[in-house]
């Protein structure tokens, strides 16, 4: 079988759904990481999206990933929680986090979740838009394996991990950020691995810290993070927030999202919700922000961050998903079996 294969977002979510319920996960569980990786796929993420099943699968079969966890949500503060997600997958304990966030927000202004004992979050651009669909202002920053050296040195020490924002816009899908603290995030490198395809020059070191463009050896070396110095400080910040803050591994103790090999991961995400309401109003919010969004549209080839998702996701309403052919046959045959 060679080629791409196109089917309906629900088809796709369905094929794996039945492919996690195979793979020794809850019904409940494997709806909630089905439902991710799908809106990856459709939103172009695919190192996000239907790649990561086959690894995903076999770390529960294996017991590296609990496919029967269920977050345990603990509210410490009138707007604070922590979430054990217990060695689960992250998309569960996010769905609870999210779940309780935006009532808590309310009463108090700013709300936060800790999640801990965790793992691969996937898009993050996306936790934080459902809370913006809620009328929130979100962040997001999350911890992976090690994979970026500290400014200056060699061994890998931090993550890639991501940081996104996402903002509500009057009639109009939320604004949203979404950037890994590497040049790249390590899943476009992955999707480059299994295809047998090059990485751009100044993406990657191999494990030698010598420059490479072969996303095996990138993989077995440390990425070059965005910005240089900056990039490794944004990636010690989030080190801090999402392990320190909620006792979670640091990247250079969590052991890898895309095999089933060795303990769990165990890593950290920190997910913060702000009230609009809480401060100059949500009209005041929504009317400068949307000063803000005209001001960059007005300006000629100018656009907001996260725009291309949305065109994606009408392309995808419209003309269905396309998906690579093999790896949704070995998704099918997971579920098969």
């Amino acid at each position: 079988m060679s080629g791409t294969v196109t089917l309906t977002q629900a088809e796709l979510e369905q094929i794996i759904t039945a492919a996690f319920v195979a793979s020794n996960t809850s019904e409940a569980n494997a709806r909630s990481v089905a439902a991710a990786l799908t809106q990856a796929e459709v939103d172009g993420q695919k190192g996000h999206g239907l790649s990561r099943v086959p690894s995903y699968a076999a770390q529960a079969k294996s017991g590296k990933v609990d496919g029967f966890a269920v977050p345990e949500v603990r509210q410490t503060r009138p707007g604070s929680l922590i979430v054990d997600a217990k060695h689960g997958f992250a998309y569960p304990a996010l769905d609870a986090a999210i779940a309780r966030l935006p009532e808590l927000a309310r009463s108090c202004g700013v709300s936060a979740a800790g999640i801990t004992r965790s793992h691969h979050f996937g898009v993050a651009g996306r936790t934080v838009e459902r809370l913006a669909e809620q009328g929130m202002v979100a962040l997001v920053f999350g911890n992976t394996p090690q994979a970026m050296a500290a400014w200056g040195g060699r061994r890998p020490i931090f993550g890639t991990n991501p940081i996104a924002f996402a903002a509500p816009q009057r009639g109009r899908p939320p604004v949203v950020v979404d950037l890994a603290l590497s040049q790249v995030a390590r899943g476009k490198i992955m999707v480059a691995a299994q295809k047998g395809e090059p990485i751009p020059s100044g993406w990657a070191l191999d494990e030698h810290g010598e420059p490479t463009t072969d996303a095996k050896a990138a993989l077995k070396g440390t990425l070059v993070p965005l910005g240089g110095a900056k990039g490794a400080a944004l990636a010690f910040m989030v080190e801090v927030l999402s392990v320190v803050l909620t006792g979670a591994n640091f990247a250079f103790e969590a052991t890898s999202f895309f095999d089933d090999r060795g303990p769990p991961p165990g890593v950290g995400q920190l997910l913060l919700a702000i009230d609009p309401a809480a401060f100059a109003g949500s009209d005041v919010f929504l009317d400068r922000f949307a000063v803000l969004a005209a001001a960059i549209e007005q300006d000629p080839g100018a656009r907001l961050p996260g725009t291309r998702r949305l065109a994606l996701r009408e392309a995808a309403a419209r003309d269905g998903v396309t998906v690579d052919a093999r790896l949704l046959d070995e998704v099918r045959q997971l579920g098969a079996s």
